[in-house]
């Protein structure tokens, strides 16, 4: 696993980590997905969360109240209170509490059953797991998905980040985004960041979450340092 760092705008630190899946030579998450058949599913997604909580526990420092980050591909969850066992053992076994544990699932995997998805997600919460929609705005599903239920946090596709600080029309489209996050309550955070001005141009939108290049890169079961972030400028912006 690496560990890609989550920043906090608001309270100016480091709010968690995401473990991303990485080959035993370095390779991406997606040469190593690919290599995952149909049948492999299951167990693959029980190992990652399993190696993620284990890493996770020898690495955070036990002063800081940091948040773990681990994919899941629902597809692969065929009853979710016994696809939790693994985790929940782990974690009970490395001390690491739950509700330090953030699931997020991809809209980039179509969600062929959304009841089952619902299921997974009450199961989930009942154990105080923070659940999140990754890559929103993007994949098989948006806005509809959110109609159906809503998660704790969304993640905004870095197709939408990229360049946003010169496209009046992502801007509008994350305005929006963020509005409908307010009323349901959900967290939103910016994913992709690899610039200051997209960073800025956020912040101003009301996003308090960022995760991307422009922060720290994922360091291969090490936590990386995160640059210095600028002091907001703009007077009276509200959170």
């Amino acid at each position: 696993m690496a560990f890609q760092p989550i920043y906090d705008a608001v309270a100016d630190r480091v709010w968690g980590y995401e473990a991303l899946v990485r080959g035993l030579a370095g390779e991406g998450a997606f040469d190593v997905l690919s290599k995952v058949s149909a049948k492999q599913k299951y167990r693959f997604d029980q190992d990652c969360r399993v190696k993620a909580i284990e890493l996770a526990a020898r690495l955070f420092p036990a002063d800081e109240e940091l948040m773990l980050s681990i994919n899941f591909m629902p597809n692969a969850v065929y009853e979710p209170a016994a696809c939790l066992r693994a985790t929940l053992l782990a974690a009970g076994r490395c001390n690491f509490p739950t509700s330090a544990i953030m699931f997020e699932f991809t809209e980039n995997e179509e969600v062929l059953d959304t009841a089952h998805l619902e299921n997974i997600i009450t199961e989930y919460r009942k154990h105080g797991f923070t659940t999140a929609i990754d890559d929103f705005g993007a994949g098989h599903a948006g806005l509809g998905l959110l109609a159906d239920f809503q998660p704790d946090l969304i993640k905004i596709d870095m197709k939408l980040v990229r360049g946003i600080d010169s496209s009046p029309a992502r801007q509008a489209v994350v305005r929006g985004i963020v509005g409908i996050a307010a009323e349901l309550d959900i967290t939103v955070l910016a994913e992709g960041i690899e610039t200051q001005e997209e960073f800025l141009i956020l912040r101003e939108s009301g996003i308090r979450l960022f995760q991307g290049y422009w922060f720290a890169r994922p360091a291969f079961e090490e936590l990386p340092a995160v640059r210095s972030v600028p002091v907001p400028v703009t007077a009276g912006v509200s959170w």
